[in-house]
């Protein structure tokens, strides 16, 4: 993936660099602010950050992370976009929408048949990004937690 993209705002940056992530400020972001992930532990975050593709955005001159956002998947039929967060101070820039259409674009070549995700309050962000609601939900099912 290249770690700019055309249509990211200037000054900023995307990696799916694992190591590049501050994994301290994706846990506090999560596990204190996200309503999904409140009081995730920190194993917890890490153990999902080993076993995901990982997205980090990033301010190009001082290098802090300002986003978040992992995938699960098995990088040929189905993908889960989770975690997708951006730090309260960047938000109202167009930096969420940038990270899901360079998480759409990173996935593109695999060819997956389906990308999910679920959302309380972000709708439009990744409807812009091509997302729609489940056209059959009845044929939908989850085990745990929902």
């Amino acid at each position: 993936m290249s770690d700019h993209l055309p249509d990211l705002p200037d000054g900023y940056e995307i990696s799916t660099d694992a190591a590049r992530l501050d994994v301290g400020l994706v846990h506090r972001w999560l596990s204190e602010d996200a309503y999904w992930a409140l009081g995730r532990s920190r194993q917890k975050q890490e153990d999902a950050i080993a076993h995901s593709l990982n997205f980090g955005l990033y301010d190009q001159a001082s290098g802090a992370q300002l986003a978040y956002a992992r995938v699960v998947t098995d990088r040929a039929t189905f993908a889960w976009l989770c975690d997708v967060y951006v730090d309260p101070g960047a938000r109202g820039k167009g930096l969420g929408g940038a990270l899901v259409d360079a998480v759409c674009a990173h996935l593109e070549p695999y060819g997956l048949r389906r990308v999910m995700l679920a959302t309380a309050d972000a709708h439009a962000v990744y409807a812009r990004s091509g997302f729609e609601p489940l056209a059959t939900p009845e044929k939908w099912m989850a085990l745990g937690e929902q």
